[in-house]
């Protein structure tokens, strides 16, 4: 008979870290999980925010936050938010939908332009999509308004879904306006067709037009119907977007479905798989989707999260010398993960990662760095905050 013996409690636990790390890597994919180090302090900068979704700076220090059910307001300096922003369009809250994300003209300071992606219905009033406006910030301070508001893009076709609006908005260093667009949970194959821009990622100048350079302009062998607009396709629900300061290429983080969310290089006429190329499972059953987890045409993840999903949103790669050490790193939010995720690369070649601010509890929605060169966060509840990350 064998009797067990305890260990030593110096070698428990460093057995249990080893468990513990081990048990990081499997949930996280195929990167390296980083010891963690001391957890940082977070600063509340503003709270009382019903579901925010989007957060953007103005050269003034005020911040724009939107509030999924169809509100933008300005905070200012001092974190209190002002009334909600008039001039909106009407926006269909519903499900995952509502007004979603915010950027800034990169020449705001001149012409004062603010972008928003947002769910908008059909006239029959039962079908949505995902649009894009802009307006101009008018008015005198603690009474603007959004004015000369017009549609530049809308999601075609629009479906009778709840779910999967993509939506986050990111402007290339040519001032060229990416917008990633979910494949709307409702004829997943659409993703893999280009005559939608169901799950895909759309490229527009400011105005809203096709640009020349575009990667399906001019090119022989379209099929019928190819929305020139297509920057890549082959997506599920793209939350996360971010240009690479260095390079300005487009990074994007995808939700899975059960496992499979990915961070992806995003480039011109690129195929990332969906749904017939992806690590993720069918919902409950856990059985597979498609056709495995690689194929020659379809360009691989940099990382993805297996078996369980951390529903990544929001992203930014870290410019500043705040934060030791971590200057080059690129950090996302995770909603289900409730965690800041801190991604570790070496060029385009993950290294590790590190998951932050999980005794917060909190989702995290969206990621920005700031003129300050420290990162704000946003929480996505009937409560929400933006935070401060202190160095």
């Amino acid at each position: 008979m064998c009797i067990e013996r305890p260990f030593h409690p110096q070698i428990s636990r460093r057995l249990a870290a080893l468990a513990a790390s081990a048990a990081l890597l499997l949930a996280t994919g195929p990167a390296q999980a980083q010891a963690p180090a001391a957890p940082p302090k977070v600063q509340t900068v503003a709270h009382g925010l019903v579901n925010p979704w989007g957060l953007a700076f103005l050269p003034d220090g005020r911040l724009l936050v939107t509030e999924r059910p169809g509100r933008m307001r300005l905070v200012g300096t001092d974190g209190k938010a002002g009334p909600p922003l008039p001039g909106l369009p009407p926006v269909v809250a519903e499900g995952q939908g509502g007004l979603l994300d915010v950027v800034v003209d990169p020449r705001f300071a001149t012409n004062r332009l603010v972008y928003w992606s947002y769910s908008e219905a059909a006239a029959d009033g039962d079908t949505n999509g995902t649009a894009v406006a802009r307006g101009r910030l008018d008015g005198a301070p603690g009474a603007e308004r959004l004015a000369d508001v017009q549609v530049i893009f809308r999601q075609v076709p629009k479906v009778a879904s709840r779910l999967h609006f993509g939506s986050r908005l990111a402007f290339g260093q040519d001032g060229r306006l990416f917008v990633t667009l979910g494949e709307r949970f409702s004829r997943k194959d659409d993703a893999q067709t280009l005559d939608n821009t169901l799950g895909k990622v759309a490229r527009i100048e400011a105005d809203g037009r096709v640009p020349a350079d575009n990667p399906l302009v001019g090119k022989a062998g379209n099929p019928a119907g190819t929305r020139l607009e297509i920057w890549s396709w082959g997506h599920r629900n793209v939350q996360g977007a971010a240009v690479h300061p260095a390079t300005g290429e487009l990074w994007t983080t995808e939700h899975g479905p059960q496992g499979g969310d990915e961070l992806n290089l995003t480039g011109p006429g690129r195929n990332h798989g969906w749904p017939v190329i992806t690590h993720g499972r069918n919902y409950g059953t856990g059985t597979r989707i498609g056709d495995g987890t690689e194929r020659a045409d379809v360009v691989a993840p940099l990382l993805h999260w297996v078996p369980t999903s951390i529903a990544p949103s929001g992203m930014a790669f870290l410019t500043s010398d705040r934060y030791p050490g971590w200057k080059g790193n690129l950090f996302i939010g995770a909603l289900r993960g409730q965690a800041l995720v801190r991604i570790t690369l070496d060029g385009n070649k993950v290294l590790a990662q590190e998951r932050l601010l999980q005794t917060l509890n909190e989702r995290i929605r969206d990621v920005r760095q700031g003129p300050d060169g420290l990162l704000y966060l946003l929480t996505d509840n009937a409560d929400g905050r933006i935070l401060k990350l202190l160095p």
